[in-house]
C-alpha cells in the first residue's frame, strides 16, 4: 500500500507498533484477519505489478492506524493465480493458530466482484448462528471488510479502475496451513465449521488477556476500580457492554474492568480487597454476551473454551425449567452458538422475561462468591450490542 506520509488526507494513518506492550506489560500479535489481508496485498501486488513485497501496511478497522505485517514468501501458482504466506504472530496470548502459516491465494475474475473462498485449512459454515451463512468460507465481517478495503485502496495506488461497474474482480482463496489439524483443538467442529479454522478478528489485533500474568494484573485494575469508595463497578468480559457501561451506566474507564475469562479470579479479587477495607460495595455489574456469563450457571468461573463448555445447556436448561416445548429446548441445547440460541427464542413468546429470568440466575450465583457485594445486576446483550433482557 502507499506509503503512510504520501498517503491522502482521507488516508493519513498512524503506525500501531506491536514492540509496545499491552498494559498487563505482554506482547500483543496480529490477527487472522491481519495476517490473510497482508497475504492478499502482497498477492495482488505481484499478480498485477510483478511487485514483489517484503511487507504490507494493512489498514486497521478503527480507520486511524495501520500494520505493518512482514510477508513470508509470495509465488505464481500458475499465469492466472498468486499466493502469499504471513506467518501468524499471536503475541504473548495463547493462541492455537499461533505460528501458522495463514495465505491467500488471488486470481482475476470477469464477473466485477470481490468474492471469498476457503483454501486448504480454513473452514467453511454448515450451521447457522455464525457470523458468516451456511456455505460460506469461515471468515468473519470485519476480516472481509479489511480485505476489501485493502484491495480497494491498491486499485487505487496502482490507477486500475475498480468497482462500480468495473469488469475486474477478484477471488480471494484464504487459507491456513495445517488449519484442519489446528481447529480440532477449537470450538470449530462443535460449531458446525468443518474443514479448518476461522478468520477472525474485530480489531486487528491480539490482546494478550488469557495468561497468568493477565490474571495478575486484573487484579490490580480491580483494586483501583474499586478504590474512592466506588458506589458501582462493572465488569465485563469482552467489548460488549463497554458502551452500556460508559453511556448508560455512566462509569468511567476507572470504574470498569476488562476481565476477560477470568470472572472467578475478578471475583475473588473484589471480595479480598472489600475484605481488606471492610466495607461493602453498593453495586457490582457484569455486563456482556451470554456466551460467556452463561457458563457461571453451570459452575464455570473461568471462561476460556479450554478451560470450561459451551453454554447451551445451561440454557437448555432454564428454558426447559420455563416450560418451552421439548422441540425448543432440544433445538436450543443442540445449537452451534448461543447465538443461534437467541435466534429461536426471538419469535418464541417471553423471550425478554427468559432472558431476564437468566440474568436473575447469573446474580445469584455471582452473588453467593462475593458477600461484600450489596448487589449484583447483570446485562445481557447478543453480538450486535443488543439488550436481551431487563432495561436498566
Amino acid at each position: 500500500m502507499a506509503d503512510a506520509g504520501s498517503a491522502p488526507a482521507d488516508l493519513q494513518r498512524a503506525q500501531f507498533d506491536l514492540c509496545v506492550l499491552a498494559d498487563n506489560g505482554l506482547r500483543r500479535g496480529r490477527t487472522t484477519g491481519s495476517c490473510a489481508t497482508a497475504a492478499v496485498i502482497a498477492a495482488l501486488a505481484l499478480l498485477l505489478r510483478d511487485e514483489r513485497r517484503q511487507e504490507a501496511e494493512v489498514a486497521l478497522p478503527d480507520g486511524r492506524h495501520y500494520l505493518v505485517v512482514p510477508i513470508q514468501a509470495v509465488r505464481r501458482l500458475d499465469a492466472a493465480t498468486v499466493r502469499a504466506d504471513v506467518l501468524k504472530d499471536g503475541g504473548d496470548d495463547p493462541d492455537n493458530t499461533h505460528g501458522a502459516t495463514i495465505f491467500a491465494e488471488v486470481r482475476r475474475n470477469d464477473c466485477g466482484e470481490l468474492r471469498f473462498f476457503a483454501a486448504a485449512g480454513v473452514g467453511t459454515a454448515t450451521q447457522p448462528g455464525l457470523r458468516v451463512a451456511v456455505g460460506q468460507p469461515a471468515i468473519n465481517p470485519v476480516p472481509r471488510a479489511m480485505m476489501r478495503q485493502a484491495v480497494a485502496e491498491l486499485m487505487a495506488e496502482y490507477g486500475i479502475e475498480y468497482g462500480d461497474g468495473a469488469a475486474l474482480g477478484f477471488d480471494l482463496a484464504i487459507g491456513c496451513e495445517n488449519g484442519e489439524a489446528i481447529a480440532r483443538k477449537t470450538f470449530n467442529p462443535r460449531l458446525g465449521i468443518v474443514g479448518g479454522i476461522s478468520i477472525l478478528g474485530t480489531s486487528g489485533i491480539v490482546e494478550p488477556m488469557s495468561m497468568a500474568s493477565w490474571v495478575a494484573s486484573i487484579e490490580v485494575y480491580v483494586r483501583v476500580a474499586l478504590a474512592g469508595d466506588a458506589p458501582a463497578v462493572a465488569y465485563l468480559p469482552g467489548k460488549i457492554g463497554r458502551v452500556f457501561a460508559k453511556e448508560t451506566l455512566g462509569l468511567s474507564e476507572q470504574r470498569t474492568v476488562q476481565i476477560a475469562n477470568f470472572l472467578g479470579d475478578a471475583l475473588d479479587f473484589t471480595q479480598t480487597a472489600l475484605e481488606q477495607e471492610q466495607r461493602q460495595l453498593p453495586v457490582l455489574w457484569l455486563a456482556g454476551h451470554p456466551g460467556k456469563l452463561a457458563k457461571v450457571l453451570a459452575g464455570a468461573w473461568d471462561t476460556h473454551s479450554s478451560k470450561s463448555d459451551m453454554a447451551m445447556e445451561s440454557v437448555a436448561q432454564v428454558a426447559a425449567e420455563r416450560g418451552y416445548s421439548a422441540q425448543i429446548v432440544h433445538s436450543i441445547r443442540w445449537a452451534n452458538t448461543v447465538e443461534a440460541a437467541m435466534e429461536i427464542l426471538k419469535t418464541e413468546p417471553g423471550a425478554q422475561a427468559f432472558w431476564i429470568d437468566i440474568e436473575q440466575r447469573i446474580a445469584q450465583r455471582v452473588q453467593a462468591r462475593v458477600p461484600a457485594v450489596a448487589q449484583v445486576k447483570v446485562r445481557l446483550f447478543d453480538l450486535a450490542g443488543n439488550l436481551l433482557g431487563e432495561n436498566p
